[in-house]
């Protein structure tokens, strides 16, 4: 299924490239800033084909990304320190349940007796 959908990611991305490269620019480069009479979205305004189309694979791209998002965790819920066996291929034994009391600290040493 995952795989199924990143095939589906790989081809909306180049869809939306290809939709976003095909729509007329709507500014004359750093004309746009010296108070030219155009809009951001032109006169017209968002309406045309391509900028629905642009829109709709924007949106289909969302959510398969969420998908796979989703996908991609649920089933790899193991780490990859999980799998790593030390050099000399002996299991580390869990720490114990109860702790462990710890030494008790050694007498001080009696003070010698002075006649």
């Amino acid at each position: 299924m995952t795989s199924t959908l990143l095939i589906v990611q790989i081809v909306l991305a180049i869809a939306i490239t290809i939709s976003v490269l095909l729509q007329k620019s709507s500014s004359i480069g750093l004309g746009a800033y010296s108070g030219s009479n155009e809009s951001v979205f032109g006169a017209k305004g968002p309406t045309g084909f391509l900028a629905k189309a642009t829109f709709t694979l924007a949106v289909a791209f969302i959510i398969n990304t969420l998908a796979l998002g989703y996908l991609y965790t649920s089933e790899n819920s193991k780490s990859v320190a999980d799998s790593i066996v030390p050099k000399n291929n002996t299991i580390v034994p869990a720490a114990p349940a109860t702790p462990v009391p710890a030494p008790s600290a050694p007498a001080a040493p009696a003070a010698p007796e002075t006649k």
